[in-house]
């Protein structure tokens, strides 16, 4: 009995951790070259609405069986959809920082907007408490997209357990590739990165030597290489096309 009870648990928590085919249309739809049509979704939202309702209801205990690429997936999706459904409670708006008062530009982070396991919790607590020092992988920073353009752009799918690790390459190659974020410049010159290695540079290595060769998967540069940061570009990741 025990045992079917088990089996039961792991196959129902299977099925939880694929991306629901709510949340792949609403991205499908809304997101086109990394950008959102953040209009389009506010007149439709209810595939996003509904993919966040059913992960509200997440059991903890269930979530605990599932892979660890499923709970990954899953959190990296919270991550992204909880966000999106931010931006559209104050649409229009042109920069997430300008969520809440001016002299608190970090505010959208630190409001109990992310709704899973019975409670409320913040955008910071979900990256900072729940996904980095959890499962220790670097690639979630070209996965977790924060509403800016200087982000990494966001996927027209959810992510799925079964294809996280090629998604997640996914990510970091779009991510590198895109110049004025990285850009590995001409040879013994300096490499410009995105300043979310200077920000997350312990999850990379710790020094700018380990960010270099973390990057030389996808970007060609070379050890000693001098480190410059790009700046950060904070508006909206609108598609106003």
């Amino acid at each position: 009995m025990r045992r079917a009870l088990l089996s039961l648990l792991l196959a129902s928590s299977a099925g939880a951790a694929a991306p629901s085919s709510s949340l792949d249309a609403a991205l499908a739809a809304r997101v086109r070259g990394g950008l959102v049509d953040y209009a389009g979704l506010k007149k439709d939202p209810a595939g996003l609405d509904a993919w966040l309702a059913a992960a509200a209801k997440t059991d903890a205990g269930e979530f605990a069986l599932r892979s660890r690429d499923e709970r990954l997936a899953f959190l990296i999706n919270l991550y992204n959809a909880a966000t999106l459904r931010l931006i559209l409670d104050h649409y229009p708006v042109d920069s997430i920082r300008k969520i809440g008062p001016a002299w608190d530009r970090s505010r959208a982070w630190k409001l109990p907007v992310v709704k899973v396991f019975g409670r409320a919790v913040t955008l910071d607590a979900l990256e900072h408490e729940m996904i980095r020092p959890v499962f220790g992988e670097p690639r979630v920073h070209f996965a977790l997209v924060c509403a800016a353009k200087g982000c990494p752009p966001l996927r027209s799918e959810a992510y799925d357990g079964a294809r996280l690790n090629d998604q997640l390459d996914d990510q970091a190659r779009a991510f590198l590739a895109q110049k004025s974020k990285n850009d590995a410049g001409r040879a013994g010159g300096p490499v410009r990165l995105s300043p979310i290695f200077k920000w997350y540079m312990e999850d990379f290595g710790g020094s700018k030597a380990s960010v270099l060769r973390f990057v030389s998967k996808w970007l060609p540069v070379e050890d000693g290489r001098a480190v410059a940061w790009s700046d950060y570009d904070w508006s909206l990741n609108e598609d106003k096309r």
